[in-house]
């Protein structure tokens, strides 16, 4: 059982792993889209758009339900956008420290100027 979780969390974030599909959940977030409303937004060829979708279905991250003759995409779990913001915390995290340690850098690099 473990190692199938394992296996699932390595999938998922395998199909997290490109910026562009990162953009599609950030703006499904927002709420419900079919490919033409995201390749507007994102300015991307709708064949991309496409693709990143198909990966992010078949991973059931999202859904889309057929809507006349378009489909219209929706996240299937609303606890990705908790993730979403967990992510962006955790680089806010690292953006912080790494502002501290420039800081910190620029401070020393001053003192021994002084000396």
């Amino acid at each position: 059982m473990n190692l199938e979780l394992q296996q699932f969390k390595a999938d998922f974030f395998k199909a997290l792993s490109h910026p562009l599909r990162i953009r599609i959940l950030e703006l499904l977030a927002e709420g419900d889209k079919n490919v033409n409303e995201l390749q507007t937004i994102i300015g991307a060829e709708g064949s991309a758009v496409s693709q990143q979708l198909s990966v992010l279905r078949s991973k059931n991250i999202v859904v889309g339900t057929k809507e006349g003759n378009r489909v219209i995409y929706s996240l299937r779990d609303p606890m990705i956008i908790d993730l979403l913001h967990i992510a962006r915390q955790i680089f806010n995290n690292h953006l912080i420290d790494a502002i501290t340690m420039l800081d910190k850098f620029n401070d020393d690099k001053e003192s021994n100027m002084e000396e």
